[in-house]
């Protein structure tokens, strides 16, 4: 909780025909990944979608909004539910989702969602960060800029990997300070989140 703008990080399994009804949020910006199965989203502002694994949703929940999440599925959904702090209160709320293919991200990080103007078809929040997405094969490296100023929260999806000499395996969290260069080895094929945020 509380790693620079970031709020919190739900690791949540959702029983097939179950989820959670309408209930409001208000000035969160809330990023869920899908990690197997799917969620299908219901708002106040009339939207409805479906994500499914390995995809990105985003509620910027704003001046308040309504919503329910609830898997329609056969099968257990598990997903990370992101909660990252806006940058300032009173935005407008809104949603949206879209899929990012692993092809697209195997090998280097790609930018699921952010707070920056110009960032490739990442899904927009209103905050100081970046969501990231990337796969490895075993024995691969990749490499993400942070910056020595910033903040990163990497967690693993599947697999394992090493970061500066850590193990860190499935559904583990490292929480990363005072580095220039990220470097994420597969110890196993890897599936990896990892949140950039201003401190």
């Amino acid at each position: 909780m509380n790693w620079g703008a970031l709020r919190v990080w739900n690791d949540d399994i959702i029983a097939p025909g179950t989820g959670f009804g309408m209930h409001p949020h208000e000035n969160m910006e809330i990023i869920t990944y899908v990690r197997e199965g799917a969620i299908t989203h219901q708002d106040s502002l009339g939207n409805k979608g479906r994500t499914v694994a390995g995809d990105v949703q985003v509620m910027s929940a704003g001046t308040g909004i309504r919503h329910s999440e609830h898997n329609l599925e056969d099968v257990a959904t598990r997903l990370f539910q992101i909660w990252i702090l806006p940058n300032r209160a009173g935005h407008a709320p809104s949603w949206g989702t879209r899929s990012f293919p692993k092809d697209d991200r195997a090998g280097k990080f790609i930018t699921l969602a952010s707070g920056y103007q110009n960032d490739g078809d990442a899904l927009p929040i209103h905050t100081e960060a970046r969501v990231l997405g990337a796969t490895l094969t075993k024995n691969e490296t990749i490499e993400y800029h942070l910056g020595i100023e910033r903040l990163g929260y990497l967690v693993v999806a599947k697999g394992c990997v090493k970061i500066e000499g850590k193990t860190i395996g499935e559904r583990d969290g490292a929480a990363i300070s005072g580095t220039d260069i990220v470097k994420v080895s597969a110890l196993a094929d890897a599936e990896v989140i990892l949140v950039d945020t201003a401190p």
